[in-house]
């Protein structure tokens, strides 16, 4: 491990350190900077920085404009925000375009707690898989975040990216590069596939090394791309493990469930489990307690694994 941050705090530091040696790099806010840790970006390069106020919507016109003059845009706000709010400018002015504006979505699921469910983007993900041609990541800490922003200016094209909002452990190696559409072995194992992506992924690495202690030959995979996915190494656990649990913060319909299910559906036999939210709303409380309430928690998850092994 390297220490513990907040994912949304390497993003914000990644950013000044991208305005340094890309010129045409443009950051977009919409009122909420210091919750987004866009507000040293602004400070070092105020020229290249807009605060939009509360207007999502007028944001990605503007990213999409920016992009249209040959900028690298990177708008920012809350996931339940982008998305949520301005999907259809995201859809019409930035995807069907084919724009290369970087959206960067801090606070997203249940980890956004006491604001409650109508701050609580459980569906970012799905709406954003659905897009064509829009690359779909969701790291899981900070080191992970720091390397997949790089990735994504760098990309040719509309990137949404899922930020984390509380400080966690970083799991993701620092000398290991970060490749769109790649997932990530952090454990090799032959009973059974652990599969997360954002702050999930915490917990079924502890969920893996009780299971280990127990006898049970666990591979845990880290998939921060969401879109496009590493099919091969999906394919390659269903035929090594015969044995699935998807683990996120979302709800299961349209998020990492569904797309697991949907890629393995035309091959072999293979069990398929998924721990999220289900179809309800979430609510004011706690990340912790919500995350037990939708069992999200390392019990569940062992359940789940013993059902299957079953």
């Amino acid at each position: 491990m390297n220490g513990w941050q907040a994912p949304r705090d390497s993003f914000g530091q990644t950013l000044v350190e991208l305005g340094e040696t890309h010129p045409e790099l443009f950051v977009l806010n919409a009122d909420v900077a210091k919750a987004t840790k866009t507000e040293a970006f602004a400070a070092r390069f105020p020229d290249r920085y807009l605060n939009v106020g509360i207007a999502e919507q007028n944001m990605a016109g503007v990213a999409a404009g920016l992009a249209r003059s040959g900028l690298v845009p990177v708008m920012s706000t809350f996931a339940c925000f982008a998305p949520g709010r301005c999907y259809d400018q995201i859809r019409q002015s930035i995807a069907y375009s084919n724009l290369n504006v970087k959206i960067a979505a801090t606070h997203p699921g249940l980890s956004v707690g006491m604001d409650g469910a109508i701050h609580q983007s459980l569906d970012d993900l799905a709406l954003m898989r659905a897009l064509p041609g829009l690359v779909v990541l969701a790291p899981s800490d900070a080191v992970q975040t720091r390397k997949a922003l790089i990735r994504a200016v760098e990309h040719q094209g509309p990137v949404y990216l899922r930020i984390g909002r509380l400080e966690c452990p970083n799991l993701f190696p620092a000398a290991e590069d970060f490749v769109i559409g790649k997932a990530y072995t952090l454990r090799d194992g032959s009973d059974v596939t652990l599969i997360a992506h954002g702050a999930t992924v915490q917990l079924v690495w502890a969920a893996a090394a009780e299971l280990e202690r127990s006898g049970v030959s666990v591979r845990v995979l880290d998939m921060p791309s969401l879109k496009p996915l590493d099919r091969e190494a999906l394919r390659r656990a269903a035929r090594e493990t015969g044995r699935i649990v998807t683990v996120e913060d979302h709800w299961l319909c349209g998020g990492l469930y569904s797309a697991v299910c949907e890629e393995l559906a035309a091959g072999g036999p293979c069990r398929i489990r998924g721990i999220g939210v289900g179809d309800v709303f979430g609510e004011s409380g706690a990340p912790g307690a919500l995350y037990a309430k939708h069992g999200l928690t390392q019990e569940r998850l062992l359940q789940e694994v013993a059902r299957l092994l079953a």
